[in-house]
């Protein structure tokens, strides 16, 4: 019972952590005038991202890197069943005709990130240069080439975001303006600080008490729970009609799940993160692959048909493949 309480806590703490982000993370985007795409690839992405960072740092240093592992591909997972049930209701005017090239772009360099990850799983190698190990360097040197791409192809009024204008204040209301947000994005920050650590040890003990394994345990609960934040701003961004700024968000937390392996190998003081984890994980990272791939399908051709006036079909051919890719975890896992 006591293991229950702690994690619902834990999981309100992240749910509300995920409001304050989103919220003083577009506050500030408004206030200095960022691009809406880029906005939502590096803020919100790194913002809601934040569970993951803390959560498998802490993970690495309790000796369970599966529980790590499985938690970063099991974000992503998570991350495209957030777009599916997102999807399934932006319909209509909602959801944009075309997305934005730097959208585009931005599910892209997640696609490639994630791929390299998984293979990186079966293949990984002994090599150090620097103390540096080859595999999570390369992944964060793409995710950062990848963040400056997506700014210089980000223009600065794109269809299918907000259609509000940054404010055109004098520089000094305007840095008054972004203390609030600043202030209000450090404690959601600090919130996330607090639960984060404890999200990995409760999952650790629940792994073993559930005789699941925390490969499982890391893809399923700790993976979805860790996604909260997303799945909160997701759903407030297209509440408000900006669907480009969810789609951005949920794929550009996928790339930075992929480039937290570097803190993890940093973390890790005896060999590759890559090494000490099992294949199952490589499984994980191909099947988030292949609904990242279904995710840009659904939404770069829009909604089906005008007869579908509730739901949109490709959100549920989503969230029914990513049910069908935790049984398959399930099973291999097993």
């Amino acid at each position: 019972m006591g293991l229950l309480v702690s994690t619902l806590t834990c999981g309100i703490a992240v749910i509300l952590a995920g409001i304050i982000l989103g919220r003083s993370a577009d506050a500030i985007a408004a206030t200095t005038g960022l691009r809406r795409v880029w906005t939502g690839a590096v803020l919100l992405a790194i913002a809601t991202s934040l569970p993951e960072l803390v959560t498998d740092v802490s993970a690495v240093g309790l000796h369970v890197p599966d529980l790590a592992a499985g938690d970063l591909f099991g974000s992503s997972l998570a991350n495209m069943f957030i777009l599916g049930v997102v999807s399934l209701f932006a319909v209509g005017e909602r959801a944009p005709k075309q997305l934005a090239p730097s959208s585009v772009l931005t599910i892209w360099i997640s696609i490639v990130l994630v791929f390299l990850g998984a293979m990186f799983v079966l293949f990984p190698s002994v090599g150090v240069f620097c103390r540096l190990r080859p595999e999570s360097t390369l992944l964060l040197v793409i995710y950062l080439v990848g963040l400056r791409t997506i700014y210089r192809c980000s223009p600065s009024s794109e269809p299918g975001g907000s259609k509000a204008q940054p404010l055109a204040q004098p520089r000094v209301d305007r840095w008054y303006s972004l203390a609030r947000p600043a202030a209000e994005f450090a404690m959601g920050a600090g919130l996330i600080f607090w639960a984060g650590p404890r999200f990995a040890i409760l999952a650790e003990r629940f792994a073993n008490a559930s005789g699941l394994g925390t490969s499982f345990v890391g893809t399923l609960l700790v993976g979805f729970s860790t996604a909260l934040p997303e799945f909160v701003t997701s759903l407030t961004a297209v509440r408000i009609g900006a669907f480009d700024l969810a789609v951005a968000t949920l794929y550009g937390s996928s790339a930075c799940n992929m480039a937290i392996f570097f803190a993890l190998d940093l973390a890790s003081p005896g060999k590759s993160i890559f090494a000490s984890i099992g294949p199952i994980h490589a499984l994980s990272g191909f099947l988030a692959m292949g609904l990242m791939v279904l995710g840009l399908a659904t939404v770069v051709r829009g909604p089906l048909s005008k007869r579908f006036a509730i739901i949109e079909p490709a959100g549920g051919l989503m969230v029914g493949s990513y049910v069908l890719s935790l049984w398959l975890l399930h099973v291999y896992a097993g």
